[in-house]
């Protein structure tokens, strides 16, 4: 059956972040019901094409169990990209957890850098510029909408 396994065994609250433009954070928690021995696997396929690949550096808790990932050189394509988290344990089956997440859509994006404020008392204006941060996705021009907060001292 595809969901075979011992109810509540899968992991629960599955997340991930990309920052710094090529690095990936996957957190989770253990299923409630898991048995105490239960080690969890994350796998992650970018596209249909690519093939599935397991994590390389996993973040461990107290117990050495697995309750995280980190990836490194990561870029964002166009497709949902598909994650799958197994367990395994002696006492008994795990269930396992997957989705599809737009990656693009977990990027945390850096702030913008090399600001610059040229202002004109005699006219009494400013003018602000900035570089646009580096992202890892490809609608580099469409995303970004920046919002100013001007305070007066």
């Amino acid at each position: 059956p595809v969901f075979a396994g011992m109810n509540g065994s899968a992991i629960e609250n599955f997340s991930c972040v990309i920052y710094n433009v090529f690095l990936m954070n996957c957190t989770w928690q253990a299923g409630r019901d898991a048995p105490a021995d239960t080690q969890y696997f994350l796998y992650w396929q970018k596209s249909r094409e690519d093939n599935q690949m397991e994590c390389e550096l996993y973040i461990k808790d107290e117990n050495c169990r697995n309750m995280g990932c980190i990836f490194q050189n990561v870029s964002i394509g166009i497709e949902k990209s598909y994650f799958l988290v197994n367990g395994s344990s002696k006492n008994s089956l795990i269930q396992f957890y997957d989705e599809y997440i737009d990656l693009y859509k977990i990027e945390k994006l850096m702030s913008p850098s090399n600001i610059t404020v040229n202002c004109d008392e005699i006219k009494n204006d400013c003018i602000i510029q900035w570089q646009r941060p580096q992202i890892s996705h490809s609608n580099k021009d469409k995303c970004f909408k920046y919002e100013i907060t001007i305070k007066y001292k």
